[in-house]
């Protein structure tokens, strides 16, 4: 017998040549094609009345064939085969496209499952090319993701093959299985593949979403009992009364409670892992600044890592501002700084003579050493990867973890994604945040937006307009960046400063550009979504995005975060000729909410996690089977159980949970290395 862990290769049927096939598809072992699960089934037990049966949708007949098969050539490489079929409600024409040895097959006066989708009217109805089975034939069969070379029955007969080779280990405990009405996993995994009736299929879609939940929330404890484990900087006595009396505007409650959280981590004597997450503008920076500055009054210094050099910058000078008076000395480190001028913030970071910094990936370079690092933040979390937090950590003893993202994450996302880290929202909006006024229009309307533009800049305002691409794209038609650029500079607006910023520019022209515009010297910044963070422009007050259905709800919400920043009342107009049923509802919620959670929550609704996280997962593995929409309630009973486990066996030493933890180890390897 085979092991869950054997290689792919030594499984019956496979061969090295095939394993390759395998292995580009992740099935790299015997386990993992049995969690390889069907895309869909074909359900041959659901039988359909013809007469009854709805066009265009999948449906399951059994009829006798009629008449006898008529074989016609339509071209050199296509051979028709047609015939009647008949179940006593009503008729159909059957027609095969090159199909010989299935036509050869089939017999006049016999009776036949046939699967696929009707089309014709109610007078003459028409299937073509489904699949036919014996009459005799039960059960719901499976159809498989399939590529070159590896078909859905090839996938499936080996699937069977593992099944009859391999002994299945149970990873969940009886008592949760029994609490929560779970079959085991052998019923679970045979079921989900080969099921004959929809209730088995249904029970093994249970256990395995449940499971899948379960395994991962099980990990994220783990990785977070690890982190808290270590003994961390105590900050205590704090005192912030000096520190907001020299703001110039006062924290919202909001802010105050994510301050408070945090600081009661930071005096807890165990390393603090939270995240700050708030809506563009929401004052996250402020609340780091307040963390940042306890921390100096207990002696040690602090590390804010930003993605771009020019959102490094602006942390730095509003890190001045906010701690000028106040005894603490900030410093900046950027990968275009002279070598001079490196060199000398390093030696002052070494010395202690810096207690605040602000930086890029810079501050992870192998050369930079701190003197007493107690606090690390990270802002726009889904820029860095897990090991690029931990490279900065590593550079003090067990240091606290702030990490801030103005990327709004649904709650149920949160879950997953922020899994090792308590999190504290920002839901409250500073006084004098501008509203953004939203408008959804055709491109009808361009010539008029141009003129409204016109109006802001004569003002002196300055203003975006965002386009999906940099260039011309033959088979998209939509607006190119660099086109665009140029028509605008020579025809509509050749009176005013344009600028054009994109993802292929080299980091130091990017970051040449963007300090123009905000030093007013550009009027209005023809950019792709290269601007979605790292530039406060307060003077900016209108944006327009072409194309805006190339754009994911959340990430419109971003790039209408970078107008509104100031005290001018501010204007964002989404460009569209996109009929599209998904379209029109995505552009309907960006335009009745300026709440981000709410429009991340619709964006998880309408994409999807896969498509709403794209590649800012960092090595999270793939949901299987889980939908982190669908199965929110699962996901929730799945974190109670894995509490009440933990709880009575914290390190699952027990016999009956030795299964789990293996799991759990697997996972947590794949989220430790990234």
């Amino acid at each position: 017998m085979l092991t869950a862990s054997t290689d792919i290769q030594f499984l019956k049927g496979v061969g090295e040549k095939r394993a390759v096939l395998l292995k580009k598809k992740g099935i790299d072992t015997v386990d993992a094609l049995l969690r390889y699960y069907p895309r869909a089934y074909l359900d041959w037990n659901d039988l359909t009345a013809i007469a009854a049966a709805p066009f265009f949708e999948n449906v399951c007949l059994k009829a006798e064939i009629i008449t006898p098969i008529e074989t016609s050539r339509v071209r050199a490489d296509m051979i028709l085969y047609k015939f009647l079929i008949s179940d006593g409600t009503g008729q159909a024409q059957v027609t095969l496209f090159n199909q010989n040895f299935l036509a050869e097959k089939l017999r006049t006066g016999r009776e036949y499952l046939f699967y696929g989708k009707l089309d014709g009217s109610f007078v003459y109805k028409r299937l073509n090319s489904p699949v036919i089975m014996e009459a005799l034939f039960k059960g719901i069969e499976p159809i498989y993701p399939a590529t070159r070379g590896l078909s859905s029955k090839t996938l499936e007969k080996l699937v069977k093959t593992a099944l009859d080779s391999v002994v299945l280990s149970e990873t969940l405990p009886e008592s949760i299985r029994k609490r929560n009405g779970l079959c085991d996993i052998k019923f679970a995994i045979e079921n989900i593949h080969f099921p004959l009736v929809r209730e088995n299929l249904e029970r093994a879609q249970k256990r395995l979403v449940f499971e899948e939940l379960f395994i991962l929330q099980s990990g994220l404890s783990f990785l977070k009992k690890r982190n808290r484990g270590k003994s961390g900087f105590i900050i205590k006595n704090v005192d912030l009364t000096e520190f907001e009396n020299n703001l110039s505007f006062s924290l919202t409650g909001a802010q105050k409670r994510a301050v408070n959280e945090a600081l009661a981590d930071m005096s807890s004597g165990k390393p603090m892992n939270r995240l700050i997450q708030g809506d563009v503008g929401s004052g996250k920076t402020a609340a780091a600044a307040a963390l940042m500055y306890a921390a100096s009054k207990n002696g040690f210094q602090s590390a804010l890592m930003a993605p771009t050099e020019i959102l490094a910058e602006q942390h730095y000078q509003t890190l001045c501002r906010m701690t000028e008076n106040l005894g603490i000395r900030c410093g900046l480190l950027t990968g275009s700084m002279s070598k001079k001028e490196k060199n000398s913030v390093k030696s002052a970071l070494k010395i202690g003579e810096i207690d605040v910094i602000a930086g890029t990936h810079a501050l992870i370079s192998d050369d930079v050493e701190f003197n007493n690092l107690g606090l690390v933040i990270t802002d726009e979390q889904h820029r860095f990867g897990v090991a690029q937090r931990g490279k900065l950590s590593a550079k003090g003893k067990n240091p606290h973890t702030l990490v801030m993202s103005a990327t709004p994450i649904p709650r149920t996302l949160g879950l997953i994604i922020y899994g090792d880290l308590d999190i504290s929202i920002i839901d409250e909006y500073p006084k004098g945040r501008q509203k953004i006024e939203t408008y959804c229009v055709d491109t009808s309307y361009r010539q008029r937006i141009y003129r409204y533009i016109k109006k802001f800049l004569d003002e002196g305002r300055q203003g975006y307009i965002v386009c999906p691409l940099v260039e011309e794209n033959e088979t998209l038609d939509v607006t190119p960046a660099v086109e665009y650029y140029e028509a605008l500079s020579h025809n509509e607006f050749k009176d005013y400063k344009l600028g054009l910023l994109h993802g292929k520019m080299k980091p130091k022209d990017k970051d040449t550009l963007m300090r123009s515009f905000a030093a007013g010297e550009i009027d209005l910044l023809i950019a792709t979504t290269v601007i979605e963070v790292g530039i406060d422009v307060p003077n900016a007050v209108i944006m327009v995005v072409e194309n805006a259905e190339r754009f994911g709800l959340s990430q419109l919400h971003q790039l209408r975060g970078r107008i509104g920043r100031g005290r001018y009342e501010s204007t964002c107009i989404m460009i569209s000729d996109s009929k599209s049923p998904d379209t029109v509802n995505r552009l309907k919620v960006i335009k009745s909410t300026n709440d981000g959670f709410k429009i991340a929550d619709a964006d998880l609704e309408l994409r999807g996690p896969g498509d709403f996280l794209g590649d800012r997962q960092h090595g999270l593995p793939d949901m299987k089977i889980a939908d982190l929409f669908s199965d929110r309630q699962v996901l929730h009973n799945a974190g109670k159980e894995v509490e009440m486990l933990l709880e009575s066996d914290p390190n699952l030493k027990s016999e009956e949970n030795a299964p789990l933890r293996k799991e759990i180890i697997k996972l947590y390897s794949k989220l430790n290395s990234n």
